[in-house]
């Protein structure tokens, strides 16, 4: 049966990063649940509630990053704090409009309206909206390593 599961969560951890690359399927949770399948099917034998509660939090952290990313790309290249919260609506707006595209089309657009909308320069804007994609290249980055991490310390769990 632990084959059997260790094939299900690893199936799922494939998954989760490729929906964190891909907004399509939501990455952390996916991973998360290939955790909770593996402890399901293994009647919770290696991993106690204490590695869950860590993972739990580790996911919500990972959940978080989209949105952050990019109001700190923004505010790193001189945006508003406006700009910064038009780049989050943005991203959210456009992930549910253009899917994996609104990564990059929706922080951008978010922070340039909103700095537009301030009257500043259009070369200002503009530069503002790279850095809110910047941020959310990061993020994604970012998030790619603490889903690994997580997976790695679920190995180490298991062995």
């Amino acid at each position: 049966m632990s084959v059997i599961a260790l094939v299900v969560a690893v199936i799922l951890f494939l998954l989760g990063l490729l929906g964190t690359v891909l907004p399509a399927l939501p990455g952390p949770i996916l991973v998360f649940a290939g955790m909770l399948a593996y402890g399901a099917m293994t009647d919770f034998v290696a991993l106690d509630g204490r590695f869950f509660a860590l993972q739990a939090g580790a996911t919500a952290i990972v959940m978080s990053v989209d949105y952050v990313a990019a109001a700190v790309g923004t505010r790193l290249v001189g945006g508003s704090r406006r700009a910064a919260a038009g780049a989050v609506i943005g991203t959210i707006l456009a992930l549910l409009l253009l899917g994996p595209l609104g990564l990059v089309v929706g922080p951008f657009v978010g922070a340039v309206a909103v700095e537009l909308g301030r009257g500043v320069g259009l070369g200002q804007a503009f530069r503002v909206g790279f850095g809110t994609v910047l941020g959310a290249i990061g993020g994604v980055a970012l998030k790619l390593l603490m889903e690994m991490a997580m997976i790695v310390y679920f190995f180490i769990e298991i062995s």
